[in-house]
């Protein structure tokens, strides 16, 4: 009898609900949403144990400054660390480092990991994240051919960038352009190469994209777009050469590839979860099983701001949707709309974005575009659909509000430098 009473209370620490003080939360994955979601969990009171299983030899990290400090060598890499050591002790954690988890089976509440370990759950939060885009050319797996997305990337990848080296780019979005402009400040002569007609096509504005360009032009780096690559082959006499779709031929020491991200889903779709773009939640992050949550770049969303479900690759989003997911897991009721946020730092400029329209109405220009600040907006019908600023964070931060607040505006007063946007 006293056996089946404990069964039964055993069970009961499973079931939807509470977790109680003697539940189990797993975290898959040690980035930056499943930092925050093992720190949430914490400050929100919970005092069960918290496993966070990361496949990297590292503590909660972020990514940001890979490409930037670590990368440029001003920094080592825990400056990416999200805690402090000993606020890192503080949260109590069963941190498995450089262990991949497998499987999950839903019946069981089970997490096996590479290291032959099943970890029990009361509720799971996926937080995986995206590996690179890997391209599939012949020479891609040259020595000197780099991808950066870890810190060990980083690592090895500035030690190339050096005074004189031939640093090619191949990929004009977020991150090689930030690698490119941090090789400029090392002194290496770098190309970018972008097969699309204008850098950063996928999220920035036409007009953003044209800034970009001249921004790099004007540090000294040869920018190509509409140029596909299509081999890498070593040279005679050492280095690499890259050989354009039209028949262009480029030297080069070290080649960067940064083509974007792949969700990793793999773990979800195969315990048969709910998948599309990323893995299917709702505004609390709560999957297709109710028991498990998922934030960061693997979640697909709903976006009732944006009218349309997204999936988000940002170090805000990552950090926002994962404090929901950590709270909705404790039984609360929080929600998460975003408002995408992205922001980039190369050379002097301090480029940031907020919003992401499907599509990029006119822009309305508040400053000199030829300065070393400026904004544009993006309305329809006269409200702020977005808005991209450069080295100019009063105006997102007066543009967030208006946004938030539903506001419409005056394309008028948004281009006159004359008119305080925080009155508007």
């Amino acid at each position: 009898m006293g056996g089946r009473r404990r069964h039964r209370r055993e069970i009961a620490t499973r079931e939807i609900g509470t977790v109680t003080e003697s539940g189990v939360i797993v975290i898959v994955g040690a980035g930056q949403a499943g930092g925050w979601a093992a720190k949430t969990l914490r400050a929100e009171g919970y005092k069960g144990r918290i496993v966070l299983v990361g496949d990297e030899p590292h503590p909660p990290h972020e990514r940001p400054p890979l490409s930037k400090a670590v990368l440029a060598g001003q920094s080592e890499p825990d400056v990416c660390h999200l805690f402090k050591p000993e606020a890192l002790a503080e949260l109590v954690l069963e941190h498995a480092t450089g262990e991949r988890a497998t499987a999950i089976d839903r019946q069981a509440r089970t997490v096996t990991t590479d290291a032959g370990r099943r970890l029990q759950y009361d509720r799971l939060i996926l937080a995986t994240g995206s590996r690179v885009r890997t391209l599939a050319i012949p020479g891609a797996d040259l020595p000197g051919v780099f991808y950066l997305r870890t810190i060990a990337d980083a690592l090895a990848l500035r030690e190339r960038l050096t005074t004189g080296a031939r640093f090619l780019v191949v990929g004009g979005g977020w991150i090689g352009l930030e690698a490119a402009a941090t090789a400029r400040k090392r002194g290496a002569a770098v190309t970018v190469l972008e097969a699309a007609d204008r850098l950063c096509a996928r999220a920035a504005s036409p007009e953003l994209s044209a800034f970009l360009g001249q921004l790099h032009a004007g540090h000294g780096v040869d920018v190509r777009v509409g140029a596909g690559l299509e081999t890498l082959r070593n040279a005679p006499a050492g280095g690499i050469v890259a050989v354009l779709a039209d028949g262009t031929e480029l030297a080069a020491d070290t080649v960067l590839i940064g083509v974007g991200i792949v969700p990793n889903v793999e773990l979800a779709r195969d315990a048969g979860l709910d998948v599309k773009n990323g893995i299917v939640v709702d505004d609390q992050g709560r999957t297709s099983d109710p028991n498990i949550f998922a934030a960061g770049d693997v979640a697909d969303q709903p976006g009732a701001r944006l009218g349309r479900r997204v999936r988000l690759e940002s170090w805000q989003n990552a950090q926002d949707q994962a404090i929901v997911a950590a709270k909705a897991a404790l039984g609360g009721d929080a929600r998460h709309d975003p408002l995408p946020w992205f922001w980039s730092d190369q050379y002097e400029a301090n480029i940031q974005i907020l919003g992401m329209p499907e599509r990029w109405p006119e822009a309305v220009l508040r400053g000199d575009p030829t300065s070393d600040s400026f904004s544009l907006f993006y309305l329809r019908d006269a409200a702020i659909e977005a808005v991209v600023s450069i080295n100019a964070p009063r105006d997102l931060r007066a543009a967030r509000r208006l946004i938030e607040q539903g506001k419409t505006v005056r394309a008028a007063d948004l281009a006159d430098r004359a008119v305080n946007l925080q009155k508007l």
